[in-house]
């Protein structure tokens, strides 16, 4: 019953976090304009770097996320990559709808794994509050682990999922105006958080 709660906990906490306006929710909208599934798709690019994440924060190394060098690195790779990817939305912006979407096509889970270990935010968080959930789960055995890391996946699985699907449909109903202005927003808000995240990595800058 105990295990039961702290999934429960794991759940809340997880939607919390993946519900918040980022890089990988804005890419799950763009993507998704094109691409129902491509929340799902980012999912798994997004769990190929978390679940590995997981295991290497449990065997102590997740101190070393915190080191000012190292957020320094992932903050300026990660928002160079946010800005590339905005000025490729910017590019293909006036593309007609029926265009291939090569820009999009068979990138999604790439797209999950870059977005995802260029996020200091995302890297931290589980250095502190994954840490302590992840921490807890293992006292209770391996099963009770590989129970918490399925829970907390599966919350980006449905939430990017859900915002993909959304996308899609909102495009089907709206038309090629609409998925322009989705594009659009979306480009601007992946511009933004690259800009935050080299911002912030140069304000840790012992200049």
């Amino acid at each position: 019953m105990k295990l039961l709660f702290f999934l429960i906990q794991v759940f809340i906490i997880s939607c919390s976090g993946a519900m918040q306006p980022g890089p990988v929710t804005a890419a799950a909208v763009a993507m998704g304009a094109r691409n129902r599934h491509a929340g799902a798709l980012l999912a798994v690019g997004h769990g190929i770097i978390e679940l590995p994440l997981m295991v290497v924060i449990i065997l102590g190394l997740g101190k070393y996320f915190e080191l000012p060098k190292v957020r320094i690195v992932i903050g300026l790779a990660g928002g160079v990559f946010l800005i590339l990817m905005a000025i490729q939305a910017f590019i293909s912006f006036n593309a007609k709808v029926s265009d291939e979407p090569k820009a999009v096509k068979g990138k999604p889970i790439l797209a999950g794994i870059i977005l995802s270990a260029g996020n200091p935010y995302f890297l931290v968080w589980w250095a502190t509050v994954g840490l302590a959930l992840a921490t807890q789960a293992v006292g209770w055995g391996i099963w009770a682990f590989a129970l918490f890391a399925l829970t907390h996946w599966s919350v980006d699985l449905i939430w990017l999922q859900i915002l993909s699907w959304a996308s899609s449909k909102g495009s089907m109903f709206f038309g090629p105006h609409f998925q322009r202005i989705v594009s659009l927003i979306c480009a601007l808000v992946l511009l933004g958080f690259g800009l935050v995240f080299i911002f912030s990595a140069i304000g840790e800058l012992d200049i």
